[in-house]
């Protein structure tokens, strides 16, 4: 499909198309971990159980944070036989369990103190954390209003150059609005913490420096302006 041409000003009223940008650098306010339970036993039986206990007090400790904890969703689930790798026939070894969570907080204290707690329960592993803010984030908005404006500045001055003044907004967009190219995404960064046997009976809370958030705008804009005197 052939994109049709844009359209042309006038001599009465020409035009002017500019790109406006907008960078932000602002607080994350989300952080997210995942958390594998895992178990294994010589029956599937007992790898069942024991990965039925440890998931319950996975999600009884990260519940215990309260309001704290913004979503806690169970992902993936299986118990597995594992087989032996020599001799005859299929002879399963050992079964092997693991359950996935997914857990999001808005208190990152409380995320450092819950992250080092989970990794030291027994064969559980903790990844993250990934730093987000909200889809309906404030900065999202302040990022489009100041692209809006630096477009503006920009036109102006463009028409100050010639010795005149924009007349009128023809048209303003998102970059790709009219041909669904990809939106800016936030950056994130992830850490990992591998899989962890309890230790001592207390440990010492994780100290989370939160990586600071990327947001961007950008949109077209097109402005006739009054008739320069060249």
């Amino acid at each position: 499909m052939t994109t049709p041409a844009l359209p042309y000003g006038t001599p009465d009223a020409p035009r002017i198309a500019v790109r406006g940008e907008a960078h932000l650098e602002v607080d994350p306010e989300i952080g997210r971990i995942g958390i594998t339970v895992a178990s294994r036993g010589k029956d599937r039986r007992s790898a069942l159980e024991d990965l039925t206990r440890r998931n319950a007090t996975a999600l009884d400790l990260v519940k215990s944070y309260g309001e704290a904890v913004e979503r806690l969703e169970t992902g993936a689930f299986s118990v597995r036989p594992e087989l032996t790798k020599h001799g005859r026939g299929e002879r399963v070894r050992t079964y092997q369990g693991t359950v996935h969570l997914t857990a999001e907080l808005t208190d990152f204290t409380a995320l450092g103190e819950l992250t080092t707690r989970l990794a030291d329960l027994e064969l559980t592993r903790v990844d993250g954390p990934w730093w987000d803010l909200r889809p309906d984030s404030p900065a999202h908005r302040r990022a489009r209003e100041q692209a809006v404006r630096e477009a503006v500045q920009r036109a102006r001055e463009y028409a100050e150059a010639l010795g005149t003044s924009l007349a009128a907004l023809v048209e303003i967009a998102d970059i790709g609005a009219e041909d669904g190219g990809p939106r800016p995404m936030a950056a994130g960064r992830m850490r990992a913490m591998a899989f962890a046997e309890a230790a001592e009976d207390t440990v010492t809370a994780l100290d989370l420096e939160p990586q600071r958030q990327h947001v961007s705008a950008q949109v077209n804009a097109r402005f006739t302006m009054r008739p320069p005197k060249l």
